[in-house]
């Protein structure tokens, strides 16, 4: 299956109608977060495919407003935090935010309120290892797991619960944004026991 991942900026490539020549043929979009909802609405309308996606830490900024979502778009993405979805045979789950770094009282979580977020997928994701054989494909997040990808400054440290969900539940991949890349030499892929663990920003065409 061919997923677009995107997440934290609004490409004007892909916002554009020549989205369609430039990703090919996909069949289902995952959003890491800090994205308008129109542009989500209009990448899917465009390629008319699913989506799911997680809130980032903006998501209380102007960036986020309503404007353009329902004028005739044909599809609307779903928000998966703290659910666990199955689509066209792959399980899904999604976390949304970042670490607590302000006084923003939403989309903001210390390491202990993420943990019990991630927590509370467990039930679900044993009945998916019940019904399928495995407990989850791909974890979408807005932020990096702790040491992996994420930064120095307190605003994009990585969650330590992730680490023990990959360890726990070994899903194929975790996608996340959160981390802006702006050198060709930057880490954007690494193997942590058996994740594929990759920054999708802005945006990135993944055959799984």
């Amino acid at each position: 299956m061919k997923v677009l991942a995107i997440s934290d900026k609004i490409d004007p490539l892909i916002y554009s109608p020549r989205i369609r020549s430039l990703v090919g043929p996909v069949e289902l979009v995952l959003g890491c977060g800090d994205l308008a909802p129109y542009y989500l609405d209009y990448v899917i309308s465009m390629l008319d495919v699913p989506c799911f996606w997680v809130y980032g830490n903006h998501a209380s900024g102007a960036e986020f407003r309503q404007e353009g979502m329902h004028e005739g778009y044909r599809r609307h993405p779903m928000d998966i935090h703290g659910r666990v979805v199955v689509e066209q045979g792959l399980v899904i789950a999604g976390l949304e935010g970042s670490i607590r770094y302000n006084s923003n009282p939403r989309f903001q979580y210390t390491q202990t309120e993420m943990r019990l977020n991630t927590w509370k997928l467990i039930p679900a994701m044993l009945w998916q290892r019940a019904r399928l054989g495995r407990h989850l494909d791909i974890l979408v997040a807005h932020s990096p797991p702790a040491g992996i990808h994420d930064g120095s400054d307190r605003a994009h440290q990585g969650f330590e619960s992730f680490l023990w969900l990959m360890r726990t539940f070994r899903p194929r991949y975790l996608l996340h944004g959160h981390k802006h890349v702006y050198r060709s030499d930057e880490v954007t892929e690494t193997r942590y026991h058996d994740t594929t663990v990759i920054n999708v920003y802005p945006w990135k065409v993944l055959d799984l």
